[in-house]
């Protein structure tokens, strides 16, 4: 199967079987996306959920985060991973965005990138969710399903992952893939146990060819 028939079935698949996929980060507004966003590195979407309601309360807009002091941003996210240098991202952040943007989100992918704690995933996910852009962002998740299924060919990083990505995604759809790929990683196609007997897409799968209906070829 060539890689554009490949990209067109599992397409097909997730329009046919997830036609709404979105973020399970909890928001109101790009801020509170971008604060989500920045605690959910290496971090469960569940535990962010967990801790935003509180720091939102405290913090409901920009400005006011840009305020606080790091130590009681960290009091707030302290159940967090790595709380500590979130807590120094979420102040740079604030008070970067308040001082030289005005308190309004950029939506270039470069000039999110200019604010501290956001890396390219986390700039691609407010260019993507907030202003519907062809960004794609890649985490462990979208990494790691990419290169199962074979979209992606020996990608040895999330930016060859998302280059390779985005070549054979139509522009519109790009947005929607991002959470596709994300969901699927999380609820089938799981880093340790992959649920390969309930997924559709086993049959086209690269990984399920090579080491669940044929193992043999593994170790060719």
């Amino acid at each position: 199967m060539t890689r554009k028939a490949l990209f067109e079935k599992v397409i097909a698949y997730f329009q046919e079987n997830m036609p709404i996929a979105e973020t399970e980060l909890h928001y109101n507004n790009p801020y509170e996306l971008l604060v989500a966003v920045i605690l959910s590195a290496q971090c469960t979407d569940k535990r962010v959920n967990e801790i935003t309601p509180a720091l939102f309360r405290q913090y409901p807009v920009v400005a006011k985060l840009a305020q606080a002091e790091v130590a009681e941003i960290f009091e707030i996210i302290r159940s967090c991973s790595y709380p500590n240098n979130k807590a120094k991202h979420l102040s740079g952040m604030a008070k970067m965005l308040t001082t030289e943007f005005n308190g309004i989100m950029p939506s270039d992918v470069d000039e999110l990138q200019r604010l501290p704690g956001v890396g390219r995933k986390t700039a691609n996910v407010i260019a993507s969710v907030i202003f519907n852009k062809p960004a794609l962002a890649v985490d462990t998740h979208v990494f790691r399903v990419a290169a199962r299924i074979g979209l992606t060919v020996q990608a040895r990083n999330p930016l060859e992952t998302e280059q390779q990505l985005v070549k054979h995604i139509p522009e519109k759809l790009i947005p929607i893939a991002h959470h596709w790929l994300i969901l699927h990683g999380r609820y089938v196609c799981t880093a340790r146990k992959p649920q390969c007997k309930d997924c559709g897409l086993a049959e086209i799968c690269v990984f399920y060819q090579k080491n669940i209906q044929n193992p043999d070829q593994k170790k060719k």
